[in-house]
């Protein structure tokens, strides 16, 4: 009897894991995969409501970012990784929470949500609550580079330090880490928004053209680097001139868009520093040893593994698939809440 009330239980419940970053969300469902779609929202702006449809969040709604009529707005609800508009992510949380369970109700769901380790209390209840309003049961809460560090497969329970750097849309964030403890964090409003937008102003300024930051994001994947490349990269851009308004188009060196983000790249370098200044001599030996560990999307940069590493004299590893590794982390929690429950953060 015993085993057919298990059997029955786990039918009608189903534990989701979420990476609520700021440019994207993926959800790691159990048993079935990730869900990957932008954090972006289509709402009316007379009625400042969601729009009807399945073409009003993730994907569909970021192909409308600059191209909607004046009654249209598409949003990013989330800024720097905490939610800035409460019912627009509440929507934001139900599609995927609805897409995650194909859509089929009566099921019981459990989440395991990853939030920027330096948000305050009333930003970790208000995030619980529009989880729970969305459709959500249980919901809990890990600080994003904890949960990178067991999405990228670091050997965070052992009594040796570990570093990660999480390098997502809004924010940056280290950890280092020993005894499923953090013992440094350490966080920054500078990532890959602030990348892209670096991209935008330097256009305006030095080709006299205006991008979106859709489009900055495109250059950066293509041409962003953090040091030389062996073969430098081009690119042709279009946009709207910047005093005439008309159409134009430009070439896009990657040795320009590197000049773009330099100050982005600093920053990220000197937490990292100021994250290693902190350490004891004991956990400082460990990461001679490991070195560190790069997740999140900003981890993709180009040469950004062999600045760091030049930067610190350690060894600078990009995890396995980089994007992925805090939402994986959601899930492997859920997978052993009782084990790991001593690591959730609190509100």
């Amino acid at each position: 009897m015993l085993g057919l009330s298990n059997k029955i239980l786990g039918a009608v419940s189903l534990n989701l894991g979420i990476d609520l970053g700021t440019a994207n969300t993926l959800v790691s469902v159990q048993n079935q995969g990730i869900i990957s779609e932008p954090s972006v929202v289509a709402i009316n702006k007379n009625t400042n409501e969601v729009l009807m449809g399945g073409n009003a969040v993730g994907n569909e709604a970021k192909k409308m970012i600059g191209k909607t009529p004046p009654n249209i707005q598409a949003v990013r609800p989330l800024k720097h990784g905490v939610i800035s508009d409460f019912a627009v992510t509440e929507a934001m949380l139900r599609y995927f929470i609805r897409k995650a369970l194909n859509f089929k109700w009566g099921i019981r769901v459990r989440v395991v949500i990853a939030i920027p380790s330096g948000i305050n209390s009333v930003e970790k209840q208000a995030v619980i609550d529009s989880t729970r309003r969305a459709g959500a049961k249980e919901v809990y809460l890990i600080d994003e580079p904890m949960a990178a560090a067991i999405g990228s497969g670091l050997p965070i329970t052992e009594a040796k330090g570990s570093m990660i750097v999480d390098i997502g849309g809004g924010t940056s964030e280290v950890a280092i880490i020993s005894l499923a403890s953090p013992v440094v964090t350490r966080g920054i409003k500078i990532a890959g928004d602030a990348m892209d937008r670096a991209i935008v102003d330097y256009l305006k300024q030095e080709k006299k053209i205006l991008i979106g930051e859709s489009t900055a994001e495109i250059i950066k994947k293509n041409l962003g680097s953090a040091c030389e490349l062996e073969q430098e990269l081009q690119m042709e851009i279009k946009g709207q001139h910047a005093t005439s308004s008309l159409p134009k188009t430009v070439i896009v060196r990657s040795e320009e868009v590197r000049e773009a983000i330099q100050t982005c790249i600093q920053d990220i370098i000197h937490m990292i520093k100021n994250s290693l200044e902190a350490t004891s001599p004991e956990i400082s030996a460990d990461l001679i040893e490991r070195g560190i560990v790069l997740a999140g999307g900003g981890a993709l940069l180009k040469g950004l593994d062999q600045v760091i590493a030049n930067e610190t004299q350690l060894k600078v590893s990009v995890a396995d698939s980089p994007l992925e590794c805090v939402v994986r982390g959601t899930g492997a929690v859920l997978g052993k809440l009782d084990l790991l429950q001593h690591i959730l953060s609190s509100p």
